[in-house]
């Protein structure tokens, strides 16, 4: 079954390629959405797929190498018709 969430992440998340690390991870997972940077220094995402595969991105992102995430705010969200993850900005 497919869901969709709205993420907001806090800590060390903008200029150490998390969005870059989304965008590749969610590829792989065959999801679907976006991320972006905020002005706040947090990243936002929306995501879309199966839950597990969702967990496995934050994981991924939880992993990555210059990545540190001290918060996450999430919210399940009705789907939309999308096919493909992108980077917004």
């Amino acid at each position: 079954m497919e869901i969709r969430k709205h993420m907001i992440f806090s800590g060390e998340v903008q200029g150490v390629g998390f969005r870059y690390t989304a965008y590749m991870a969610a590829g792989k997972l065959g999801l679907s959405g976006w991320v972006a940077n905020l002005e706040d220094g947090r990243v936002e995402m929306e995501v879309q797929g199966r839950e597990r595969d969702i967990d496995l991105l934050t994981e991924k992102l939880r992993n990555g190498q210059w990545i540190e995430i001290t918060g996450i705010e999430e919210e399940k969200i009705p789907l939309k018709k999308e096919k493909h993850f992108r980077i917004a900005n």
